[in-house]
């Protein structure tokens, strides 16, 4: 069985902790450098949850998308929240390891496998200095309203749901992808010249403004789900990994939904007078497909 800093060699080797954003807190948490790995889960959000399910599928090693500390701390003490999870890890010899944006700048990365999910054919890096977003091609053109069909079909499930803005009518044929927050991303988007934009947590203002520039139609799911494909596609490279080393380690992803928004309930009151925008009804949270 190869020690867990061989394993963490590997996952460096993937997504290289120099490329990590400067503000970013990736590599490892906790882990005995020389302790075996026979079993690894991946998850996107090092909650409670996730700690606990690494225990009790007897992984020595969990790695996340999302860092537990972004913003430093001088404390782990069992009594806060992020400690407990700290505390359960290392009382059970569970070691933690995360790439973030590293693993968004990766090739193949983040936007990939979310390129992936969505059976879209990756061109080329939406960001080309730093390797982040992807521009795709769908096979053959669709409305927006069909491309948001097929996100959320093709995405796991959460309270969110997907939301659309622009023409439900429109043909998409080129479209960006971005795993994650990415309303930053919106005059790369623009110089792109695609049509269609999918990422998350799109504000208010920014869409506003995107939308009163151009016909670009923007699709905005949750954080979660667009980020969760690339625990499987990261898997998948260690499995490789593991299969070309002779480790025979056992690597799993974590279905468990950990998007913190739980329910989403539309009124059911008529829209005023003129509005145009109609009721989508509820959706409800459920497991990755």
């Amino acid at each position: 069985m190869p020690r867990l800093s061989e394993v963490i060699a590997e996952l460096d080797a993937l997504w290289p902790p120099q490329r990590a954003e400067s503000w970013d807190a990736v590599g490892t948490v906790c882990g005995d450098p020389d302790a075996e790995v026979t079993r690894v889960l991946f998850a996107v959000d090092p909650v409670q949850e996730i700690a606990d399910e690494a225990v009790a599928l007897g992984a020595d090693l969990l790695v996340t998308h999302h860092p537990l500390y972004l913003r430093g701390t001088t404390t782990v003490a069992a009594g806060h929240f992020k400690g407990r999870v700290v505390h359960t890890l290392i009382k059970n010899d569970v070691a933690l390891h995360v790439a973030h944006t590293n693993a968004d700048t990766a090739d193949p990365g983040v936007s990939d496998a979310l390129a992936g999910a969505l059976g879209l054919r990756v061109t080329g890096p939406l960001v080309p200095e730093n390797n982040l977003g992807r521009i795709c091609e769908l096979d053959r053109p669709e409305t927006l309203a069909d491309f948001a069909a097929r996100a959320a079909a093709r995405l796991p499930a959460t309270a969110q749901g997907v939301r659309v803005a622009g023409d439900p009518g429109a043909t998409v044929r080129r479209v960006a992808v971005s795993g994650g927050s990415g309303d930053s991303l919106f005059d790369a988007v623009r110089a792109a010249g695609v049509d269609a934009f999918l990422t998350a947590d799109l504000r208010h203002h920014p869409v506003s403004e995107a939308t009163q520039r151009s016909p670009l139609g923007l699709v905005d799911a949750a954080h979660w789900a667009t980020e969760w494909p690339w625990c499987e596609l990261a898997a998948a490279q260690l499995d490789e990994i593991s299969d070309r080393r002779g480790w025979d380690l056992r690597v799993h992803v974590s279905k468990t939904v950990t998007d913190p928004w739980s329910a989403h309930f539309v009124p059911a009151a008529t829209p005023p007078e003129g509005a145009s925008h109609a009721p989508s009804g509820h959706t409800s949270p459920g497991a990755p497909n």
